[in-house]
């Protein structure tokens, strides 16, 4: 602990409670709506694995939905530390929230989605590395979004007026720490598991490490 009473580290899980039609949903129709939901389900889980697997901190949950969902008690089992809700009008206010609240509690925050199962205990851990050198650090997703952010200041610019959802919106993140006059670090690109071509590297992922699922069926047309 700080001498200002901060812990050192929290990781911070975005995800969505699971609801068929409303998750994954750039996953139909090549996959059924319940398909996509257990995918969505699996990514979550896999994701606070991994969290909990770098061993740099509390590992906490927010969520977007019900937090009563048993996905969420499932995150619980496993480790995190709290369940707690996303609160904002748009995907940049939640995160400006979540971060700053965070930032009176610990020295370094690492925000992540639920999208990406590339992000490992060595990809988090470098990001760890990097904040002790730089007040902030980027994950760039291959879609042109991040998939990672690690932060010991709050820059209240990267969260206003972003094409959230876009492929705009690292430039733009970029562009807005350069205004700012700010440096960063900027971890290797990762994919996400957005689409139905995606799949092959979430299924190469599972091999990898012997935890290999397989992805819910297609719908046969």
């Amino acid at each position: 602990m700080d001498a200002d009473g901060r812990q050192p580290c929290v990781l911070l899980q975005f995800a969505r409670a699971p609801v068929k039609g409303r998750v994954k949903t750039r996953m139909l129709p090549y996959l059924s709506a319940a398909g996509a939901c257990d995918l969505h389900c699996d990514l979550v889980r896999w994701t606070c694995e991994r969290l909990l697997g770098s061993a740099l901190g509390d590992v906490e949950v927010h969520v977007a939905g019900n937090l009563e969902h048993a996905l969420f008690a499932e995150c619980r089992a496993l480790g995190a530390a709290d369940i707690v809700p996303q609160r904002g009008d748009d995907l940049g206010e939640r995160m400006h929230r979540a971060l700053r609240d965070a930032l009176l509690r610990y020295r370094t925050v690492i925000l992540v989605g639920s999208d990406c199962p590339g992000i490992d205990a060595a990809y988090l851990q470098r990001a760890a590395f990097a904040l002790q050198e730089a007040p902030l650090v980027v994950g760039p997703a291959t879609d042109g979004g991040y998939v990672m952010l690690g932060a010991r200041t709050l820059v209240s610019s990267l969260f206003r007026a972003m094409p959230w959802g876009t492929d705009r919106v690292y430039a733009q993140t970029r562009s807005a720490l350069s205004r700012a006059g700010l440096r960063w670090a900027e971890l290797p690109a990762l994919a996400d598991i957005d689409r139905p071509e995606d799949l092959p590297v979430w299924e190469a992922l599972q091999r990898d490490t012997g935890a290999a699922r397989a992805v819910p069926a297609r719908v046969r047309q």
